[in-house]
C-alpha cells in the first residue's frame, strides 16, 4: 500500500510533499549541494550520512574508514562506492583496509 503524501512547508517557506517522515526539504538540499569536490558528486542522502553521522567532510577522513563501515551507513548506496574510490585515488588515497580476524 502507497503511503499517502502530505503538504510540508520548511523553515524557510518552501512548500515539498513527502510521503514519509523524513523532515528534509528536497529545495534546501539542493540548495547546500556543495558545487564542486567529491560530495558533490554524491547523492544528498549518501552526502548527508557522511556529514551527519560521521563528519566526513574530506577526502582524509573517509580514508580512515573501511568500504564495509561506510556501506552500514544509512542513505549510503553501492552506487556511491566507485564514485568514492575513484576520489580517493585521486589523492593517493584508499578506503582502510578490512581487519581479517583468524
Amino acid at each position: 500500500m502507497e503511503r499517502q503524501k502530505t503538504l510540508r512547508t520548511c523553515e524557510k517557506g518552501h512548500r515539498y510533499y513527502k510521503s514519509t517522515d523524513c523532515p528534509t526539504c528536497p529545495t534546501c538540499e539542493k540548495e547546500n549541494k556543495p558545487k564542486d569536490g567529491f560530495l558533490s558528486l554524491l547523492s544528498s542522502p549518501a552526502r548527508s550520512a557522511l556529514i551527519e553521522y560521521l563528519g566526513i567532510d574530506t577526502l582524509e577522513k573517509l580514508a580512515k574508514y573501511s568500504e564495509k563501515e561506510i556501506l552500514k551507513l544509512h542513505g549510503m548506496g553501492k552506487a556511491s562506492l566507485p564514485i568514492l574510490r575513484k576520489a580517493l585515488a585521486e589523492k593517493g588515497l584508499s578506503f582502510k583496509e578490512e581487519s581479517t580476524k583468524k
